[in-house]
């Protein structure tokens, strides 16, 4: 594909909007045409690098002019190929969107562009006794983490985006802005928006700005790791601690060949065995309590080396390691790409779902590394493929569609916190029926009738 299938009305248009800011280069358009994915690269036409509000309105506005798509872009870390440019377009970059607008720490919540990241307003927060908790593990932007969202290690005790946004400043595709929502912590008045496009991938509009809650930061934390004998094990004391009501903080499960990849990729020396990660919030009492709470339910199935880390560089260097454990597995088969699928299902399904998804494991050639948010039911598998090689190819497809499968019928969700984006669409019907999707494709085509806002993402083709 190349520069000159763009409109050459919106080229010269784009070019005196935006100047060194818009580019058809070839290195920048292969850039905003790959994600993390295993997809091959799909590039738009052009990339536009906007830094305010005004200038997504006055992008989309051109586009919607000469019927040209427009992909919202972040950091593109997504791995459901959210960022690629199937129908071509503009990619729209909002990274340079990066302001923090307002922080109101008396009322736990702030204002910020779209384009700012986790760390980044975690940064902003030093000083005010505040935080914001949602760690997807890369540092995404947290309009990428609204519009998929996501979610990640401290799900189990702070939710997910749907639970942390309190309110958009969002362009339709028509080119208005449109506020959603507010900084009231609760509201009766008129339809949900900002749930809707909490999840919506781009494909409803275009969050600018997001309000967001904060946290206060616990008085203490610890965290705590433990070895099992067996994965069953290590999931059964995950189950059992959720049942009991202990509020930790973070649990994750990494299988022994995630711990042996990340050993060598992170130089650490964690014990290559089904272990699970722990992280405990409260006061110096109620953090105690709770890690000791969860060692004794460790000890009834086996768990050994149950290990405090208590200082703040021994709990940092821990969590880490486990948010390297992607690229850690990536390096177990050098050249490879990952083929990922995560499923989340109810919590007293969990170990079936994994006990039977080790048994595919066990059925095909190819590296898999399981590991996972157990603590709200979450796990994902790190597919390790070669793109070319059509047998690998073909067990990665068929490893994704059992869990995803089983996972549906346990009555949980195809994708936990991932997003559907172009790999999951052909799932969506079977995770919620006709009905439900015949309903969504209803709201696209009120919000966004020219289908220009991140076409062929979320929603499967109409079968007639």
């Amino acid at each position: 594909m190349t520069s000159n299938t763009l409109p050459e009305a919106l080229r010269l248009a784009l070019s005196q909007q935006f100047q060194n800011r818009f580019s058809c280069g070839e290195s920048t358009r292969l850039q905003h045409g790959r994600d993390e994915s295993v997809h091959d690269p799909m590039l738009p036409y052009g990339v536009v690098f906007a830094e305010s509000l005004d200038e997504i309105a006055a992008t989309v506005r051109l586009c919607a002019e000469h019927g040209v798509p427009i992909i919202p872009y972040g950091v593109g870390s997504s791995v459901e190929g959210h960022v690629l440019a199937p129908s071509g377009g503009i990619s729209l970059d909002l990274s340079g969107m990066n302001r923090i607008i307002s922080i109101h720490a008396e009322d736990g919540d702030a204002t910020v562009q779209a384009g700012v990241t986790r760390k980044q307003l975690n940064d902003a927060l030093k000083g005010t006794g505040l935080f914001f908790p949602i760690d997807p593990g890369a540092d995404a932007t947290l309009g990428g983490m609204a519009a998929t969202r996501a979610s990640g290690t401290n799900a189990v005790r702070y939710g997910t985006m749907k639970d942390n946004v309190l309110a958009t400043t969002t362009v339709l595709a028509d080119g208005r802005i449109m506020k959603t929502g507010g900084r009231a912590r609760k509201s009766s008045a008129g339809y949900d928006l900002t749930r809707l496009l909490v999840g919506s991938e781009g494909t409803l509009g275009i969050m600018a700005e997001l309000t967001v809650k904060l946290y206060p930061i616990p008085e203490a934390i610890s965290a705590a790791v433990c070895t099992f004998p067996d994965i069953d094990s290590a999931v059964q004391t995950v189950i059992q601690t959720i049942q009991l009501g202990v509020p930790v903080a973070r649990i994750e499960l990494l299988d022994t060949l995630s711990l042996s990849a990340i050993n060598k990729f992170s130089k650490t020396t964690l014990a290559e065995a089904p272990t699970l990660f722990f992280e405990f919030h409260g006061s110096p009492a109620s953090a105690t309590e709770q890690a000791e709470t969860v060692q004794a339910i460790a000890d009834e199935f086996g768990g050994t080396n149950f290990e405090w880390a208590t200082r703040p560089e021994d709990r940092s260097r821990l969590w880490q390691a486990r948010h390297d454990a992607y690229f850690a597995c990536l390096q177990l088969k050098p050249g490879c790409r990952c083929f990922p699928t995560d499923v989340c299902v109810p919590i007293s399904r969990l170990a079936e779902c994994i006990a039977a998804t080790n048994e595919d494991i066990a059925q095909v050639s190819i590296p898999i590394a399981l590991f996972g948010h157990v603590g709200d039911g979450n796990f994902h598998l790190v597919v390790l493929v070669d793109p070319d090689n059509e047998k690998e190819m073909a067990e990665a497809a068929w490893i994704s569609q059992r869990v995803v499968s089983r996972a549906i019928e346990m009555e949980g969700t195809s994708t936990g916190e991932h997003g559907i984006g172009l790999g999951k669409r052909k799932y969506l019907v079977q995770e919620h029926g006709e009905a439900a999707v015949d309903v969504m494709r209803a709201i696209k085509s009120a919000l966004d009738p020219n289908n220009l806002l991140n076409p062929g993402k979320v929603l499967p083709p109409p079968t007639n």
